[in-house]
């Protein structure tokens, strides 16, 4: 595979060849701002960049550019899937300054940049297919009385600006999930990313500049929820879709009023192990959903629930192989589990441990935080009033606990306010379909875990953990709207 140095990949992130700065995307120009941030190395917390943040003008201005563009532009579907599959193809070349790059401004381990990176193509890929065949539908109306000679059918339209707010913890596959399907159902884009990570999404958007995608169909406005809220003060915005915590998702969804979103938010994921599952297939892949990204994945497992015959030998088991795992250096290839994303972030996950175990926890795994690092823990005996029993921790931890029968372990998991998804080892039939039937996810998978994810399913979650559907072939429908056409003959 032909890749373009890292060096060349640099100038492309900064969208105007100045060093290690992230700027804005304002009418298909880079641009500065009214000011800048520091962006930090997540694992040495030194500075090693800035981005610049918008004005309240340039964010108003930037939108009414989207919409402009939006009402110019003349891209079909195929041209719309021509620039998706093109992108896709110019971030595969330059995949290795994408991984240097992530390793920095994510602290992400080079398994977890390339794995994101991966999934980030094929997302976009999958927009370009859904861009090709997105269509409506034949209304019968001669099926009802009086209706003879008429027609009917269905065309699915773009709905304007689409505002995407992304999180930090997937800064190129989140961003794709959210830009591929609304640019191949005809949309314009103002992405404003996490200020953790600016430069991969100025590198996803200039990927589509190269791509040939017209200027104001994409902008990046960087900032923090002050540029949010003006977001939502734009009234030409006609769509928000947002991954982040259920407090700034029930924030939005109060200021949107009657326009539409799409809430990727909070969650405590849950797994359940079975006395009768496979353990040899299941628990290095209970291991790799807790600690992938060291844990800051909103479906990576906080909660293992463990049938009560089998949980001191999966307590052993684990502490073995979660003490196993290498942390520290996601430059060094030997790293399973890196930095989080912040000193503030990973202070937090220590005192939740640490007031956990004050509380009668046991730690099987773990020990003292080394500036951003966590290191991989593994608690049981975790008391349900402290944060780690009843919080998300975002974090490198997973918490056992026992269970009798699986309507306990049912019923556990949907007393909590979230919903996203649950994963389940058995192979008991009866189990699958009451856990499917009855658990209030969004995803429940058998005999996977909580973290299963393929890109082209969808995914989301119900209750406090958001609505609305990712996945482009389903994200694509809530990007357009249809519009019904009937003619007399």
């Amino acid at each position: 595979m032909k890749t373009e140095t890292a060096q060349a990949q640099h100038g492309v992130i900064a969208g105007s060849g100045a060093a290690n700065e992230a700027r804005l995307l304002l009418n298909g120009s880079w641009a500065d701002g009214a000011d800048t941030q520091v962006v930090l190395d997540k694992f040495s917390t030194r500075a090693w960049g800035s981005v610049s943040l918008p004005s309240r003008e340039q964010v108003r201005a930037c939108v009414a550019a989207a919409d402009a563009a939006f009402r110019a532009s003349t891209l079909d579907p195929h041209a719309r899937g021509a620039i998706l599959d093109k992108a896709a193809d110019l971030l595969e070349r330059r995949s290795d300054g994408l991984i240097a790059l992530l390793q920095i401004e994510a602290g992400f381990t080079r398994h977890d940049s390339l794995g994101e990176v991966r999934r980030c193509i094929a997302t976009l890929r999958l927009s370009a297919e859904e861009a090709r065949r997105l269509r409506g539908e034949l209304v019968p109306l001669e099926g009802a009385s009086g209706q003879t000679g008429r027609i009917g059918f269905t065309l699915r339209v773009p709905l304007g600006v689409v505002c995407a707010i992304t999180p930090f913890n997937a800064p190129l596959n989140t961003v794709a999930h959210k830009l591929g399907p609304a640019l191949a159902a005809g949309n314009a884009v103002v992405l404003k990313p996490s200020l953790h990570t600016p430069f991969t999404a100025c590198a996803i958007a200039q990927a589509l500049l190269d791509a040939g995608l017209p200027a104001g169909l994409m902008s990046v406005l960087h900032g923090g929820p002050e540029v949010a809220q003006w977001l939502l003060e734009e009234t030409a915005v006609r769509f928000y879709a947002f991954t982040g915590s259920t407090e700034a998702g029930r924030a939005i969804q109060q200021r949107a009023g009657l326009r539409r979103t799409q809430m990727e938010l909070g969650s405590i994921a849950h797994c359940i192990v079975c006395d009768d599952a496979d353990l040899n297939a299941a628990l290095p892949k209970i291991v790799n959903a807790a600690y992938r990204k060291a844990g800051q994945v909103c479906t990576s497992i906080q909660v293992l629930l463990v049938q009560r015959p089998l949980i001191g030998h999966v307590e052993r088991r684990l502490a073995d192989m979660v003490g196993a795992l290498t942390f520290g250096d996601p430059a060094d290839p030997s790293t399973v589990v890196g930095p989080v994303i912040s000193l503030a972030s990973a202070e937090r996950i220590a005192d939740w441990i640490d007031r956990a175990v004050s509380r009668g926890a046991r730690r099987l795994a773990g020990g003292e935080r080394r500036g951003t690092v966590v290191p991989p823990t593994l608690l049981t005996n975790v008391d349900a009033s402290t944060p780690l029993g009843c919080q998300e921790v975002f974090g490198p931890v997973m918490c056992i606990e026992p269970f009798d029968t699986i309507d306990e372990a049912i019923d556990r998991i949907n007393a909590t306010p979230f919903g996203l998804s649950a994963g389940l080892f058995t192979n008991r039939l009866s189990h699958a379909l009451a856990a499917a039937r009855r658990l209030e996810v969004g995803g429940v998978h058998i005999n996977e875990t909580s973290s299963s994810r393929v890109d082209l399913m969808p995914y989301g979650g119900s209750k406090d953990s958001g609505f609305g559907r990712e996945g482009p072939h389903y994200a694509i429908r809530e990007m357009s709207e249809e519009r019904l056409i009937t003619l007399l003959s």
